[in-house]
């Protein structure tokens, strides 16, 4: 049959909660200032939802779970439903696995041949919950009970003078304490005031509660059959009606028809509520109890402790996926393996500025000793460190993914923090491999593809590979070589023209072209331009330089640490785009600065060459005798990257001139 045009000739609209008139609600006004007290139903209402119950060996596990996570009281059977469900009572407080802070909770239908056996059931631990409960709505009381109201009164009063009755005679043998927890059952579809009225019957029929030993009343949202704000309107109107408020607790049980049980309870919470019933992950009848790690982790966003332990929470929802025999979306809340991941290009940007951003605001509180680093980035809520996640999976690479998700990768995989520019052009080779796959880039893919595309290895990726070089001061008069250089500065990359004041030097580098062995020499005011100068004259490629960028980076898993140099070349006479696009980009990197200089000219020159035929080589590399002595680049002897890559190094000094082996 298809939707009705007009549902209302099917459907009742939810009733007005009888506020008297002129009556203004105190909930929406008010904010949650501290946690409320937590209850978990998840061996209980939990378990009656599952297609297979747990064994007792399984509902074990997760009760010691429970406890370790903080919660203070769990209702952990329907003991007269199955003698299964009641030897698990007894076994937990026989065995000693209640702690004496921990209260236990059962369930029992307001019937008498179930009370006694429900109370037994716990006799013997420090501290019980009786849960009392029968339907009052009035579909319950005319069709399933066909009772009326006074009826029904009167069926629950004497459920209760037997529980009063059985409980104290046990208190007098065994010393359990037991507190009531009246639950007028489909409470969310009852009249208020007549659930007003029946609590204040059950109230005085119990007849002892008091500020330290309070009666509880479970308003259950049984069926959420309205918004939010109507459930927070009765439990705001039982707040104001039912009496000696202060020697009472209202436990909150929404459940999830409408998607919005969270919702309920924190708007209840706001209306009254002292406690709040459910289970982790949300498990329950039809779609749900309300999620108490959802619930929970929503406070502590905004400063709230909430008193429950989630810090090992993949672990926790791996455990409760077990136990239940379920699955949890991927995008569920919090506990979702892609909660914290981004893989929108727009959003990857806001968060990879919002991380570098907290990294400076919080290093400056550690250096000045005051402030707070407080928790503020563009769509993640809070820390995901706080709940035992790491960042790797914050920003996540696909087609449809932007420059920043890319620099982030390499920014976490390999230290290095990619120019703007250089950004967007890695990103296109990143897009263009992911558009080929149809699938994610994985760091691993997104590394690859950034040391295959720069050249960074320690064998040729590339046409040209740079095997070791040496470095001649130049006179400044005869242009011709002087003593050799002796060492390498440790100053940042800085490029100037030729007519500015630069040590003059020659660049004699030992290459493989197309993987034949050739000498390469080049003059120019510095190391760059010297090298750029070499690829003019014997490689005919005469590229403009651009952006030029150098890093230091340093890792626990380095000996020394490395400086990394990015370079911009771009063809002579064109200009290039803001965007980066036209470019080609080099980098370089080694412990020491000349070295990364060199490297990255060559690997933006692979970048520039693309399929160029190149000149003759000139002269054809002939090795020196072994007898000569080399030093140079040692940092790189058995030194493995972070991203994963064996380095090696070889280096010779002659009295001719300084040459470097740079196998990366």
């Amino acid at each position: 049959m298809p939707m009705l045009t007009d549902p209302s000739v099917k459907y009742l609209p939810y009733p007005d909660v009888p506020f008297p008139p002129g009556y203004v609600r105190k909930w929406p006004t008010r904010r949650t200032t501290a946690a409320p007290r937590w209850l978990s139903t998840d061996l209980r209402d939990g378990n009656q939802a599952l297609v297979n119950p747990m064994s007792n060996e399984t509902k074990l596990e997760l009760f010691r779970t429970l406890v370790k996570i903080g919660f203070k009281e769990i209702e952990v059977a329907y003991p007269s439903a199955s003698d299964q469900e009641y030897q698990f009572c007894r076994s937990i407080i026989e065995n000693g696995e209640v702690p004496d802070d921990v209260s236990l909770q059962i369930i029992t239908p307001a019937r008498p041949d179930l009370i006694e056996r429900s109370i037994k059931s716990l006799a013997g631990c420090k501290r019980a919950i009786i849960h009392l409960y029968n339907a009052v709505s009035p579909v319950f009381r005319e069709v399933v009970f066909r009772n009326t109201k006074e009826q029904t009164i009167d069926l629950t009063l004497n459920a209760v003078r037997l529980v009063k009755k059985l409980s104290e005679e046990e208190y007098a043998r065994s010393g359990t304490h037991y507190t009531l927890l009246y639950c007028p059952e489909t409470f969310s579809q009852t009249e208020p005031e007549f659930a007003v009225e029946l609590a204040n019957k059950v109230y005085d029929e119990w007849g002892k509660a008091t500020p330290d030993d309070p009666i509880m009343y479970n308003l259950a949202a049984t069926v959420e059959c309205g918004p939010s704000n109507h459930y927070a309107d009765m439990v705001e109107y039982f707040h104001n009606n039912i009496k000696n408020r202060d020697t009472v607790v209202l436990s909150i049980h929404p459940h999830n028809d409408r998607g919005t049980a969270v919702a309920a309870a924190e708007l209840a919470l706001l209306a009254g509520g002292d406690r709040i019933e459910g289970c982790l992950l949300g498990n329950g009848e039809r779609t749900g109890n309300v999620d108490l790690i959802s619930l929970a982790l929503n406070m502590y966003s905004q400063g709230i402790p909430p008193n429950l332990d989630f810090s090992n929470l993949p672990e926790i929802v791996e455990l409760v996926c077990k136990c239940n025999e379920m699955a949890v979306p991927t995008r569920y809340p919090y506990a979702g393996q892609l909660v914290f991941s981004a893989f929108a290009g727009t959003h990857q940007d806001a968060i990879k500025k919002g991380l570098d951003a907290q990294a400076k605001r919080w290093e400056g509180v550690d250096r000045l000793g005051q402030g707070k680093k407080y928790w503020a980035m563009p769509y993640i809520p809070l820390d995901p460190k706080d709940l035992g996640y790491g960042y790797e999976n914050l920003i996540r690479v696909s087609s449809q993914s932007g420059k920043a998700g890319t620099a982030y990768v390499i920014k976490q995989t390999m230290l290095i923090d990619l120019p703007r520019r250089m950004q967007v052009s890695f990103y296109k080779v990143v897009q263009n491999e992911s558009e080929r796959s149809g699938k994610e880039m994985t760091p691993t893919m997104v590394t690859t593809a950034f040391k295959e595309t720069y050249s960074v290895s320690s064998k040729p990726l590339n046409r040209i590979f740079l095997k070791s070089y040496r470095l001649f001061p130049l006179s400044p008069s005869t242009h011709e070589p002087a003593s050799p250089l002796s060492d390498f500065s440790d100053d940042p990359l800085t490029l100037t023209p030729p007519d500015e004041d630069q040590s003059l030097l020659r660049f004699e580098a030992e290459v493989e072209v197309d993987g034949v062995p050739r000498t390469i020499t080049g003059d120019g005011r510095g190391i760059v331009l010297a090298a750029l100068d070499a690829l003019k004259s014997d490689l005919d490629l005469s590229p403009d330089i651009g952006e030029s960028t150098s890093q230091t980076i340093n890792a626990d898993n380095l000996p020394h640490a490395k400086c990394v140099t990015i370079l911009e070349l771009f063809v002579a006479g064109t200009t290039p785009s803001k965007s980066g696009v036209g470019s080609t980009w080099g980098v370089g990197i080694s412990s020491d600065v000349a070295t990364s200089k060199c490297r990255a000219v060559i690997s933006a020159a692979n970048c520039l060459a693309g399929d160029k035929s190149f000149p003759r080589a000139k002269m054809v590399f002939t090795p020196r005798s072994s007898a000569n002595k080399y030093h140079g680049d040692g940092w790189l002897q058995e030194v493995k990257l972070r991203a994963g890559r064996l380095l090696s190094y070889n280096s010779s000094d002659s009295r001719q001139g300084l040459k470097v082996q740079t196998t990366v």
